[in-house]
């Protein structure tokens, strides 16, 4: 199997655990953060659902600036639907552009930086697992605990929650 089909398929499994997520966040408290350092609800799981647009950073631009790629301006979803449309418009992306990838192509290396000051530097195929996968897995677990803190039942990633049976 090619290391693109490998993501491929784990970025899919990963997907459809994080639609079951998305699918759970509380519209109507957005505006709710558990912290006055911490991400609206909204805020928050917008940023989850965008996070497979990583996928094509690291694929497309070698040499990342968060001074000159990155657009500051955080987005939220205003409702529900449009929060999942961004998340699948985030992974089709990520998908259709890894498809297109050559497995070469994921040996090259991967720099992020904020002007002169490099932050990471590593090769693409290691940037996708941490970029974004494991940035997703991430931010998806403090969604849990932000659905947790509201008294939403929190759906199971990797087998049953407290709040699902086997």
């Amino acid at each position: 199997m090619a290391l693109k089909d490998a993501f491929i398929a784990e970025i899919q499994h990963e997907a459809s655990l994080t639609k079951k997520m998305l699918e759970h966040v509380p519209f109507d408290k957005k505006d709710w953060k558990p912290h006055e350092k911490s991400m609206t609800l909204g805020r928050l799981a917008t940023h989850v659902a965008e996070i497979n647009k990583w996928v094509s950073d690291i694929l497309h631009i070698d040499d990342f600036d968060f001074t000159k790629d990155y657009d500051m301006k955080f987005h939220t979803a205003a409702d529900k639907e449009q929060l999942l449309e961004v998340f699948q418009t985030s992974l089709d992306k990520g998908i259709a552009d890894l498809t297109a990838t050559d497995d070469n192509d994921l040996d090259k290396l991967w720099t992020v930086r904020r002007g002169e000051h490099v932050m990471f530097q590593a090769p693409k195929k290691v940037a996708i697992r941490g970029w974004a996968i494991s940035h997703m897995v991430h931010h998806r677990g403090q969604l849990s605990v932000y659905l947790r803190l509201l008294n939403v039942p929190v759906p199971g990633m990797y087998g049953p929650s407290a709040d699902e049976r086997m």
